[in-house]
Parts: structure tokens; sequence; C-alpha cells
């Protein structure tokens, strides 16, 4: 059963930072692509960025680029999205989620996802 568990939200002011983490297994972790999503009330959800099986890869929305960043703790089986310079348009319930199979960062972010955390909620004040 692939399970993913976001953890690392909370509230900032426009301009601060905040990581996010989403912990899963050592199988999954390893044979997986993975995404963060966010979705803000009344809106679609929205792809923020990527990354490709094993961690070689990354990709990003255009609105998060040069802000935002994707690391891993290889040991922890945890990704982390390092999230600077973050504006009110920002906010949302960020989620973490997987892919099995071998995807670069730019092909895992075409098509579905079938496995999903519970979310984590980020508020930014201005």
């Amino acid at each position: 059963q692939v399970q993913l568990q976001e953890s690392g939200g909370g509230s900032v002011q426009a301009g601060g930072s905040l990581t996010l983490s989403c912990k899963t297994s050592s199988g999954v972790y390893t044979n997986a692509c993975f995404g963060w999503f966010r979705q803000a009330p009344g809106k679609e959800r929205e792809a923020v960025a990527f990354s490709g099986t094993g961690h070689r890869s990354t990709y990003y929305a255009d609105s998060v680029k040069d802000r935002f960043t994707v690391s891993h703790d290889n040991a922890a089986n945890t990704l982390n999205l390092q999230m600077n310079t973050l504006k009110p348009e920002d906010a949302g319930m960020y989620y973490c989620a997987a892919k099995m199979g071998f995807f670069s960062a730019s092909a895992c972010s075409v098509g579905q996802f079938i496995y999903w955390g519970q979310g984590t909620q980020v508020t930014v004040s201005s």
C-alpha cells in the first residue's frame, strides 16, 4: 500500500519561507516519481513541482520557479519542498502525490497520479 504523509505547513507572512515534507516507504521513495500540488479555496488544483524517479531531475511550474526547491532526504525516504519568498497567492492546501514507475520529472508531470497524501495547509498573509 502506498502511503504519503505531508507535514510542514503553517502560517507565514509574505516574503517568508516554509519547508514541506512528504514521507513515504522506501519502496515507493525509490520506485516512483513525485509531484507537489496545491489547491486554494474555489480554485482548481495546480501543479507546483515534480521529482523524477530516483530524484535525478526536477521540474517546476513557472509560478514557483526560482522560489521553490525540491530536495530529498534519502535516509528518511522523504521528499521536501523548500518554499521561499512566499506570496499570498501561494496559499492553499499542498499535496504530495506519487506515480509508480520510472519517469523523468517532466514526464512525471504528464498524466494522472493515483497515490495522494492528505495534504498540509499553507497560509500566507500579506
